[in-house]
């Protein structure tokens, strides 16, 4: 009987996507969410990053830990050199090479969403975590036979330090830069996007002045109450759809009152409508082991 191979072999470049990117003038983006997992290193700017609920005001070494499933975007306080290092992969990798030992997806899976996302490295995990940056960059350059597994071995060996360093961490708690008031009604969006979620809704449920709340969200997060909403909805939507959930169960469990509405909004942010990202998530998951 022929052993059977794991199919993301088959295209690591495919698998693990490498940028190191330098922007003089830096473009605003809108939150979004990827199907991949995201290694974010910062280098320079002047960059405040909103993952989810928590806003980080980074600084040179921080790296950023996203998964699939959480919204985030950086916004940008002045024109400063905006320099990264972003690392997007297949999280079928990371399951093929965990172990009893260490679970390498756990620094993106165990913890709550949209919590612990930062971690800022001291001078010797720096050097380390961009040696083995330096090592994947050459390797995805190199055309050389072998490059492939230098670079597929180089990110296993990253995914172990930082979780290593992430479980050294771990309970460390960081201070939110999010207002005080902002605080309970980030709460209530989260368990309750299957509710009405409106600004008059949130006037009435925390006693404050729609107008106020709308300009001290947009100042905070730099997108407004419905955008923040529907972006949240989507991600959620994500989830259940690739768990298997039908898409009118879906679209009434993520609070879309308009089943039409659901699929154009799906799309425009997703890419792909509910119903082909439901299949595709169920090809994905059938898809590592082949002949």
């Amino acid at each position: 009987m022929d052993m059977k191979i794991p199919e993301i072999y088959k295209n690591i470049s495919k698998a693990i996507d490498y940028g190191h990117t330098s922007s003089k003038e830096p473009e605003s983006f809108e939150f979004h969410i990827h199907d991949r997992y995201e290694i974010y290193f910062f280098i320079s700017g002047n960059v405040n990053y909103f993952i989810e609920k928590e806003v980080y005001h980074l600084k040179y070494g921080d790296l950023l830990l996203m998964n699939s499933n959480e919204i985030h975007k950086p916004y940008f306080k002045s024109n400063s050199v905006y320099e990264r290092i972003v690392i997007h992969f297949d999280p079928a990798v990371a399951k093929i090479f965990s172990s009893d030992q260490m679970d390498l997806l756990h620094c993106f899976t165990g913890r709550p969403k949209g919590e612990q996302n930062r971690i800022s490295l001291n001078a010797a995990q720096v050097s380390e975590v961009l040696k083995l940056f330096k090592r994947i960059e050459n390797a995805g350059r190199n055309l050389h036979s072998g490059s492939e597994i230098i670079k597929l071995t180089s990110f296993i060996e990253l995914l172990v330090f930082i979780n290593r360093v992430f479980m050294d961490k771990q309970h460390v708690v960081e201070n939110s830069n999010i207002p005080e008031k902002l605080v309970p009604i980030f709460d209530y969006i989260n368990s309750n996007l299957s509710s009405d979620l409106s600004l008059k809704t949130l006037e009435q449920k925390f006693y404050m002045n729609r107008f106020y709340l709308s300009r001290l969200f947009k100042k905070s997060m730099g997108i407004n109450i419905y955008e923040y909403v529907l972006f949240r909805r989507i991600s959620d939507a994500k989830r259940l759809l690739a768990d298997g959930t039908s898409v009118t169960e879906t679209c009434q469990a993520v609070g879309f009152n308009d089943y039409s509405n659901f699929i154009r909004t799906f799309k425009r942010i997703v890419g792909v409508p509910p119903g082909q990202y439901r299949k595709n998530s169920a090809a994905k998951s059938n898809r590592y082991y082949e002949e």
